[in-house]
């Protein structure tokens, strides 16, 4: 399966989309002012994506960088479904899988290889039913179908929510004495 190529984002529509938020929010504009631009973040969609932004879900980016060296030194750098499958639980358990990630990838590779999720169709389709496709999937939840939707597929409108990261952030950025949930940090990016 192939996906259609991605142009990336523009530095200059990554910026204009950055003034136009600082603009909006004065402490965005000052935390913007302060430490600068974040990057521009992507990865190249597909199977790989997927199961790169699996790993990452509940360990620190530390973890999840050592975990996928091991696992792309083994399954090369875009691992496939197929390569994934023909790996042993317990390969996979020494590249730092848990028990539950090693189910989860397993199951996508195999609805990915029997043509029950067709990631053609998730990256032709408006975001919430792109979404929704990947949801349906066990051990996909919105943080991951959201953050494949953002770097894997470029779509600017969807934001998780849920993402510890970002409500740390929004906290420090608006030296607020505790966290919102995720409910309201939704409210707040609309």
């Amino acid at each position: 399966m192939t996906l259609p190529p991605i142009a990336p984002k523009s530095d200059r529509a990554f910026m204009a989309g950055l003034k136009r938020v600082a603009a909006a929010d004065p402490d965005i504009g000052r935390a913007l002012a302060t430490h600068g631009r974040p990057p521009i973040r992507r990865i190249d969609p597909g199977y790989a994506a997927l199961l790169r932004i699996l790993v990452g879900q509940q360990v620190s980016t530390q973890a999840a960088a050592a975990i996928w060296k091991r696992t792309t030194d083994r399954l090369g750098l875009a691992p496939t479904a197929d390569g994934l499958l023909a790996v042993s639980d317990e390969e996979l358990r020494g590249f730092g899988f848990s028990g539950s990630k090693i189910a989860y990838s397993r199951a996508l590779a195999r609805e990915i290889m029997q043509g029950r999720l067709d990631l053609d169709r998730v990256h032709r389709s408006p975001d919430d039913e792109a979404l929704a496709l990947l949801t349906s999937m066990k051990g996909i939840g919105p943080w991951t179908a959201q953050v494949y939707l953002l770097f894997a597929l470029g779509r600017a409108d969807v934001f998780p929510a849920g993402d510890l990261a970002l409500i740390i952030a929004y906290q420090r950025i608006r030296n607020a004495k505790s966290r919102p949930d995720p409910k309201r940090m939704a409210a707040i990016a609309e």
